[in-house]
């Protein structure tokens, strides 16, 4: 029997990071597409970031992207964040959107352009040092077009080059989450294309260097929670950027694609104690024809239900079925937490934390929408590239 007290508790305590970037002007590879009352600033984005955690109450940090939130003071910044009710969450390099890294960054065959690359890393850590930010996020689009075009190997070695100078950077209290990606913008190859590649490299970088799990990240059919069981069981999953797919790398609103998976991953991180503060949680991902806020308090809310189900598991019911060899058994209680509507319980819980019941009713209701559309007036709004 599930204890119903434990998983409100457990609820209390959640927190997904959201994304800076998600709050500016996004599209397709075609067209980015613009919005009334889009921030123009990064503190416009952590005003906004900070509006998905008073309705919430579970979005308490927001992810920063160098050199799209770049600022001359960023002490102020997260002094800004604080006084909104928020702080600033993992800092998130960017090694992908210069001329000089046509064939690369850190594994780039050219040493100035790896120099380059890796100078724009240490900035990020000076950036992590500036706003107290703990996780320094790092996702490399090297990789190569063509067989031939450069030595695999080779690329291996400068990308651990690469990641040692970084590491040894780090405070004793900041970490390095590697993401990795099997595909895009790469055709070949890709020099981080998994979880088992983000792992080797992270094991021999030591403690302080944790995988990130992007749920858009894999290809089809790929068991993803199996990939959060392994890394849980081997300390090394330091965070998830959730999303949604449904050919590629579509980054749409995480649980939209297929809920169901986002609740088996959420098991699975339960169940292999990484439900707690050391496994971030973040968002990435764009919203490109629907409204940015409630679409990312929506977002908010599905990891949130997902999450709620996954706890609901009767894991004592679930182990006796299992050591019973009843299949039939096993999966039921597993289909029964998914099946349960989880909705009415989350009510309950932000009620408890003095939260409206209904975030997007309440978000509607405050006018907020209509006020940064009336005064985002004049100035360069943000999105892709800036």
């Amino acid at each position: 029997m599930t204890d119903l007290a434990a998983v409100k508790a457990a609820l209390k305590t959640q927190a997904v990071e959201t994304p800076s970037w998600a709050y500016g002007n996004s599209g397709t590879r075609f067209k980015v597409f613009a919005q009334a009352g889009v921030p123009r600033t990064p503190f416009e984005k952590i005003d906004d970031a900070a509006k998905v955690h008073e309705f919430t109450g579970a979005a308490p940090t927001v992810a920063l992207h160098i050199p799209w939130d770049k600022v001359e003071d960023y002490a102020a910044l997260g002094k800004h964040a604080g006084e909104r009710g928020v702080k600033i969450g993992a800092i998130n390099s960017n090694t992908f959107q210069d001329d000089a890294y046509k064939l690369g960054s850190v594994c780039a065959p050219d040493p100035a352009v790896r120099r380059k690359a890796v100078d724009h890393l240490l900035e990020c850590v000076d950036v992590m040092d500036a706003t107290g930010s703990r996780d320094l996020k790092l996702w490399f689009a090297d990789g190569t077009n063509y067989p031939g075009q450069d030595d695999i190997r080779g690329r291996q070695d400068r990308l651990a080059e690469a990641l040692a100078e970084v590491y040894r950077r780090l405070g004793d209290d900041q970490r390095m989450l590697l993401e990795y990606k099997f595909f895009e913008p790469a055709f070949y190859h890709t020099d981080v294309p998994d979880w088992g590649t983000a792992y080797a490299h992270c094991l021999k970088l030591g403690e302080k260097a944790q995988v990130v799990v992007d749920t858009g990240h894999h290809a089809p059919g790929t068991n993803i929670e199996f990939i959060v069981a392994t890394l849980l069981r081997e300390g090394k999953l330091g965070a998830f950027d959730f999303n949604s797919r449904f050919y590629a790398d579509d980054d749409l609103m995480v649980g939209a694609a297929d809920p169901f998976q986002l609740f088996r991953i959420m098991y699975e991180v339960i169940r292999g104690g990484g439900f707690t503060a050391e496994t971030a949680f973040m968002l990435d991902q764009c919203h490109n024809i629907e409204a940015k806020i409630p679409a990312i308090i929506r977002s908010v809310l599905n990891v949130q239900e997902a999450t709620a189900k996954a706890l609901l598991v009767d894991r004592d019911a679930l182990a006796a079925a299992q050591a019973d060899g009843d299949v039939l058994e096993a999966n039921a209680v597993v289909m029964d937490a998914y099946n349960t509507d989880v909705r009415p319980l989350l009510r309950e819980v932000r009620e408890e934390m003095g939260l409206d019941p209904e975030p997007l009713k309440a978000y509607k209701a405050s006018g907020w929408g209509e006020k940064i559309v009336a005064e985002r007036v004049g100035g360069e709004q943000a999105g892709w590239g800036a």
